[in-house]
């Protein structure tokens, strides 16, 4: 366990990120956290934006029951608002946000009523600020992803392969594409920190073949390495086989199964990881409890499969896993923008 005391440090690093979000002194900057929310971060926050002259004040709202028949994890879809209008409102009229709940708002159904507004939601994801602080802003990174997100949008196809027999067909025709590299500096948009992502969300019935994590790939939802092989038969978007032995696959059964939600079982979006400063093996080095595991999902190279909830799709579930996949191929219209789980030179 890391020790959850302020350190100037990484005050400095939440100041180096909100800088790069076009904070001023004088600006109004709501901080959302929720009562189960990592107190360290929402510290940190405060003080950041403090030092730096801006007005921050705290909206908090109470951490929501869950529902579900399972524990529910790395969804992206925090469901603390509640659609409770005087926060949303608050929310609205803050210009920038600075996201502490712990699931954060990328799939809340509130939030695009809040960036149409144009407040700018930056999502703090739930790590140790240890990790967040390796992971501070890069200029290099935001115009590599950008390109990567241009040369998404304009594919027609995307091809993923591996040695251990991944064969996957993407028709990306009508997908939906979004790159993060860390920050946001514009009304009406959000980014997550750490960042370094770009995925594509197909529309509906775009994705066929077979899908094979090999031991080592990570099922982020349980914060694993896989110790055996897990082969997914997927037909118009739905997993309709999952084969393995072993823990992995096992677990990976019963969680989809227990849904009792066809939408569990779809493709959610795929993309890959471009940040060089994410490490691959950072899962080991913490507790459970201090990471959310999007350096994982932003490891350069990696392929960030995942499945659940696709609004592009019209699919929605609270059933999601990520699975960053290393050692794979992925061509977009026959170029290689990663081969062999290295990210290659080809977005200028």
């Amino acid at each position: 366990m890391l020790a959850d005391r302020i350190e100037a440090k990484w005050i400095d690093a939440f100041c180096e990120i909100f800088e790069r979000c076009a904070v001023k002194a004088g600006d109004t900057s709501a901080i959302l956290s929720e009562t189960q929310s990592r107190a360290l971060n929402v510290h940190l926050a405060e003080l950041a934006l403090l030092r730096m002259g801006a007005r921050p004040f705290h909206i908090v709202v109470p951490t929501t029951r869950n529902r579900h028949r399972v524990p529910v994890r790395s969804t992206g879809a925090s469901e603390a608002i509640q659609r409770i209008g005087p926060v949303v409102t608050a929310l609205q009229q803050a210009g920038f946000i600075v996201d502490c709940t712990i699931e954060g708002l990328m799939h809340a159904a509130e939030t695009p009523e809040i960036l149409k507004a144009g407040a700018r939601i930056l999502v703090i994801s739930n790590e140790h600020p240890e990790a967040l602080e390796r992971m501070v802003p890069d200029p290099a990174l935001e115009k590599r992803v950008r390109a990567a997100a241009k040369m998404l949008r304009g594919a027609k196809r995307m091809r993923v392969t591996s040695k251990v027999g991944t064969d996957l067909d993407v028709d990306m025709m009508g997908a939906s594409t979004v790159g993060v590299w860390g920050w946001t500096d514009r009304p009406g948009t959000l980014a997550h920190w750490p960042g370094g992502i770009v995925v594509s969300f197909p529309r509906s019935r775009s994705v066929n073949g077979t899908l094979v994590m090999a031991a080592g790939d990570v099922n982020l939802t349980f914060k694993r390495y896989l110790a055996s092989p897990v082969k997914m038969t997927i037909q118009n978007d739905y997993v309709i086989d999952l084969e393995g032995e072993g823990a992995d696959a096992a677990m990976m059964r019963a969680y989809l199964a227990s849904w009792g939600d066809r939408e569990a079982y779809a493709v959610s979006h795929v993309g890959f990881g471009m940040n060089p400063g994410a490490r691959y093996e950072a899962l080991s080095m913490y507790d459970q409890r201090d990471t959310n595991g999007t350096e994982l999902r932003a490891v350069s190279g990696n392929f960030l499969f995942s499945t659940g909830a696709n609004e592009f799709a019209g699919r929605y579930t609270a059933g999601h896993f990520d699975l960053p996949m290393m050692g794979t191929t992925i061509e977009l219209d026959g170029v290689a923008a990663v081969r062999e789980g290295v990210l290659q030179d080809v977005f200028g």
